[in-house]
């Protein structure tokens, strides 16, 4: 039989698709300018189809690239050239809501908001929120560590995973953790897998951890004429040991941009913007806000909102919510990137990407998570100008070198994937590079997993 007849028999005709105009929407996902044909892809139903098909393509030597809802933003799930996709979002099954262990099992293709929104009725709570959440996947997020706006309070979903089920590049099944929060018996090897973009192991149940749901939240927004007052505010704020569940900023262009978009009343002259929620224990809520909105003003805010509903607290959070909608409205293509810097260095970072803007002629909005360090300076830009295009990747050095001067990383949420490995080795020195390949060759000799992403395997550069 051919490839295509095996995968039929493994699976059903209907969830093999050949066509090219069933296969052009698999060609890319997030990121722009990046896309390929397969040439085939597959909807499995279950962990069992899935080491089949697996199994048939290591038979046929032909490379395996899974992809949930195509939300990646670094290139992750952009199959190669003649290869199989596997498609994981019809694996949208809750298996299991534990309220005793506070835990939860799911099959890999669960919205993630689905898996927050169950954990949620029986008054539980999923703490990881990726911009995304309301239509990526939980296994793309596993896959990906995805992390969001919660982050710097409650972790990312590294924090959060118990236990999965993989498929091997052999086409083996393993179960890797429990549900016990104590377990220290051999290598954690599902630490492996998370983050890993793919390139391991195939990821098609995991064990989530759930928290109680914090009884009382507060939502502040606070406007700023200078960058720096705004960072100074965030300083202050860790420094008084108070970690809200949210500490966000927008720059200049973003807030304009947002405030086009969504009309929620934001004065268009500020230069930063900062979100900040508190969660938990009602006094305790309380007593966190008042304490911020009055470092806010100390450190120099012009204003300081505090949302009076859940209602008004969602509106104010749909400044910070909306930011990528709303800067890619202005221009065909819009680039999404993704560093972070220690805390100490965001308001040099920000000045930084808006100088290296102005030098390079280019329209780049800056906004992220002020909390932790996470920036996404955001291009907006044409792909079909190849000049600016250019000039977008001479800037993007720029940031990436300053990034990496500053003790930082050349990503702090969005994987590595396609847009970010010819950064890596230069992050991570010749050990670590070498080390982190050599792990990938031990799992994966054949290099039949998203080969192409994260590194190349074929060359020691």
């Amino acid at each position: 039989m051919t490839l295509i007849e095996q995968l039929i028999a493994a699976t059903d005709a209907s969830r093999v698709l050949t066509q090219h105009e069933d296969l052009v929407v698999y060609g890319f996902d997030g990121t722009a300018a990046l896309k390929e044909m397969p040439a085939v892809v597959v909807l499995p139903r279950n962990t069992q189809e899935v080491a089949a098909c697996v199994k048939i393509a290591r038979a046929a030597s032909v490379p395996v690239v899974t992809r949930g809802s195509g939300t990646g933003l670094s290139g992750g799930s952009v199959p190669l050239p003649g290869c199989v996709v596997l498609t994981l979002v019809k694996m949208d099954k809750i298996i299991e809501l534990d309220e005793a262990n506070l835990t939860l099992r799911a099959q890999c293709g669960v919205i993630t908001k689905e898996i927050d929104d169950a954990a949620g009725r029986v008054g539980l709570f999923y703490p990881p929120d990726p911009g995304s959440m309301k239509i990526s996947t939980i296994g793309g997020n596993v896959a990906e560590n995805s992390g969001g706006l919660r982050g710097l309070k409650y972790g990312v979903t590294r924090d959060y995973v118990m236990g999965m089920e993989v498929v091997l590049p052999t086409g083996e099944i393993v179960w890797l953790g429990n549900k016990c929060v104590k377990d220290v018996a051999g290598y954690s090897m599902k630490d492996l897998f998370i983050g890993s973009e793919g390139t391991l192991g195939i990821i098609t149940e995991v064990l989530l951890k759930l928290v109680p749901k914090p009884k009382a939240r507060r939502t502040m927004l606070a406007l700023y004429d200078t960058m720096e007052a705004a960072a100074e505010t965030i300083s202050a704020i860790i420094a008084a040991k108070i970690i809200p569940c949210t500490l966000e900023f927008l720059d200049r262009m973003t807030v304009k941009c947002v405030e086009d978009f969504a009309r929620i009343g934001l004065p268009v002259d500020v230069e930063a913007v900062v979100l900040m929620e508190t969660d938990g224990h009602p006094a305790a809520v309380e007593e966190e806000a008042s304490q911020m909105m009055d470092l806010a003003r100390k450190h120099g805010a012009r204003e300081v909102k505090m949302a009076q509903s859940e209602a008004e607290g969602a509106t104010l959070a749909s400044a910070r919510r909306s930011a990528f909608s709303a800067l890619a409205r202005m221009k065909p293509t819009t680039i999404l990137e993704d560093v972070t810097v220690p805390r100490s260095e965001l308001t040099h970072m920000v000045k930084f990407i808006n100088d290296c803007a102005a030098r390079r002629g280019l329209m780049i909005g800056t906004f992220g998570h002020m909390g932790d360090g996470n920036l996404h300076p955001t291009f907006l830009t044409d792909e079909r100008n190849h000049e600016e295009m250019h000039r977008v990747e001479e800037a993007l050095e720029e940031i990436v070198d300053e990034t990496l001067r500053l003790g930082g990383t050349v990503t702090g949420e969005h994987g590595v994937g396609l847009a970010k490995k010819r950064f890596l080795r230069k992050q991570m020195g010749d050990g670590s590079y070498e080390l982190m390949r050599s792990v990938k060759m031990a799992l994966d000799p054949d290099a039949l997993l998203n080969p192409g992403k994260i590194f190349d395997l074929k060359s020691a550069s």
